[in-house]
């Protein structure tokens, strides 16, 4: 008898340790469920799509920086007195001086251009960067540390971009939205920097033409500036996306809370 109490004493204490191991595994998993939060397929979806915005922005910011066209300067058609006029036009870093025929622009044009007519052309690359020195564009010089100045920022707003695609390409893999909000700073500041990167260029012109006043020019500026400026606000309005996609709930979800039909 005595034997039997003991072996059932034996037997309900180790189904109580394993209830309590159990109850303890289960809690951690738990626990552990609780810290992963996946995304749903129409998640993703939507910061996929915030994504292809914020791509946009990136390759309009590329097109951009990698061309000559910011801003054009143009010499009255008939400043030489002769079949020739000279424009040039310059980028963050190469400008180029062109030689058009005055025969093939619009006669009810007064400056020399535009640049997409054919002529001779001489493009050279801006030595801000290697020796220091100014350029010099129809007897005006530039202003090294306003030009310097914008593309230091147009280069950081590279970065940044860069930087926001890592992000999102990590949350994408990970299926976690952790890195939505790094990802929406980093895209919102490349965005504002693209656009005082155009600000302090268009700075740099001003202070170009106010140099010199022997030579009249017209300028203005273009179309890599539209692509720009463009890509800045597109920037800003991706990473305005992530920062939502980021809540844990809908902003009209907040404003209009869903009844439960049960109760």
């Amino acid at each position: 008898m005595w034997s039997n109490f003991f072996v059932q004493q034996d037997e309900e204490g180790r189904t109580g340790v394993a209830g309590q191991s159990g109850g303890l595994a289960g809690m951690k998993g738990g626990r552990g469920q609780r810290r992963i939060h996946k995304m749903s397929d129409s998640q993703e979806g939507k910061i996929k799509l915030a994504f292809f915005v914020s791509i946009v922005g990136v390759t309009l910011t590329v097109l951009g920086m990698g061309t000559e066209f910011w801003v054009e300067l143009a010499q009255p058609k008939n400043f030489s007195g002769n079949q020739t006029c000279q424009m040039a036009h310059y980028g963050l870093w190469k400008g180029c001086i062109r030689t058009l025929s005055v025969d093939e622009i619009d006669p009810e044009r007064t400056s020399c251009g535009p640049a997409d007519l054919r002529g001779e052309s001489n493009c050279t690359y801006f030595k801000f960067f290697t020796s220091g020195e100014n350029a010099v564009i129809f007897k005006k010089t530039t202003k090294k540390s306003l030009n310097l100045a914008a593309a230091v920022l147009a280069l950081l707003s590279l970065t940044m971009m860069v930087m926001g695609s890592i992000c999102i390409a990590m949350s994408l893999s990970k299926g976690v939205q952790f890195f939505l909000k790094p990802a929406s700073f980093c895209f919102i500041l490349s965005g504002v920097l693209v656009l005082l990167s155009v600000l302090i260029f268009h700075q740099s012109v001003l202070a170009l033409l106010s140099s010199d006043q022997s030579i009249p020019l017209h300028h203005e500026l273009s179309w890599s500036v539209a692509c720009v400026g463009s890509a800045g606000g597109i920037l800003i309005f991706g990473g305005v996306l992530f920062i939502i996609l980021a809540l844990p709930f809908s902003p009209w979800q907040k404003c209009f809370p869903h009844k439960n039909s049960d109760t």
